[in-house]
Formats: structure tokens, C-alpha cells, sequence
């Protein structure tokens, strides 16, 4: 199976460059929202550039066993949603836009609380058809890197990160670029 690795400095480099197309974009957040657990690090790590407080949702789509099931659902919300969130921007980060089906789910619960505004931005958004919609509430998308629908198997992930780091290394055409 064809996968991408990335690196920790590859992932820093797609952050910076969000957090700089956000700002460019003229998106002023009030609360980064990271859906867990793969929003957590680049959400933490776009606060480094955009300097507001980071919320997290738990939304489980897959089973035990890494299956997707049909439909998302909470394992874990914000404490006192209503106050966190009604009236804010939203700046809502996830890692990798697959199905879409997350990231519809998430910004439908969040509107529930009224916020001022969302917007949507990920590490990588993958080319191909979604089952799930982008609801037109969304004020604003980016993804870092618009990539081919292959398995995403990020540094967070690796048990052996000299061994993830080799293998992203060794992944990369003569010219840097990845296969």
C-alpha cells in the first residue's frame, strides 16, 4: 500500500504555512477547536502562530479495530459549550480530511452552540470524493497540502520515530518532492 510520512519538520513547515494563509485570509479566531486525537498536535502547534486558546473535541468514527462505522459520535465535548463557544470564531483543525464525514459532524455540533463564525483548516485534505458535506455555515476551508488518497501515517503515530524519519526520508524522489 502507498503511503505518505511525514516528518515532524515536514508537518512544522505545513502549519507555519496555514497559520500564514489563515492570517492572510483575514480569519481573526477567537478558540481553536482540535479534534481529537489527530487535531491535537497541529492544533497546539498553529497556536504557536496564532496565539488563542485550544479547545478539544473527541469524535470517534472509527472501531477498535480501525474501522470506520457509519456515523461519528462524541466521546468527548467541551465543558460548558454554550459559554465557550456562542458568539466566538471558531477556528475548527483537524490532520487529515478523508471522508469528510468528522469534519461535517463536528462543524453541525458546533453551530449548535451559535458561535459568530467557523472556519476549517487541515494538515491534509485528500483528493477525492467525499461522503460527507462542508456545511455552508463554514466561513472559511484550507488544508496545508492537498495530497492523493493514500494511508497518511504521521510522526505521532510511530512507535520508532528514527525508523519513521528513515522511511520518510527514503520516500522522497532525487528532488525532494514525495513519490
Amino acid at each position: 500500500m502507498d503511503k505518505y510520512r511525514f516528518t515532524y519538520q515536514d508537518i512544522h513547515r505545513t502549519v507555519r504555512d496555514l497559520a500564514d494563509h489563515i492570517v492572510a485570509g483575514g480569519y481573526e479566531t477567537d478558540v481553536i477547536v482540535a479534534i481529537g486525537s489527530g487535531g491535537f498536535i497541529p492544533a497546539r502547534m498553529l497556536r504557536t502562530f496564532i496565539n488563542r486558546p485550544i479547545l478539544a473535541v473527541g469524535i470517534a468514527y472509527y472501531d477498535q479495530n480501525n474501522q470506520p462505522t457509519d456515523n461519528p459520535r462524541k466521546v468527548q465535548w467541551i465543558e460548558e459549550a454554550e459559554r465557550e463557544l456562542r458568539g466566538k470564531r471558531i477556528l475548527l483543525v483537524d490532520e487529515v480530511d478523508d471522508s469528510r464525514v468528522t469534519l461535517e459532524y463536528c462543524v453541525r455540533e458546533l453551530m449548535s452552540h451559535h458561535p459568530a463564525s467557523i472556519a476549517v483548516a487541515v494538515l491534509h485534505n485528500k483528493l477525492k470524493e467525499k461522503r460527507g458535506a462542508m456545511p455552508p455555515a463554514v466561513s472559511m476551508y484550507l488544508s496545508g497540502l492537498d495530497i492523493e488518497d493514500k494511508w497518511v501515517c504521521y510522526p505521532w503515530d510511530a512507535k520508532d520515530i528514527d525508523e519513521h524519519d528513515r522511511e520518510a526520508t527514503n520516500s522522497r524522489s532525487p528532488s525532494g518532492d514525495r513519490d
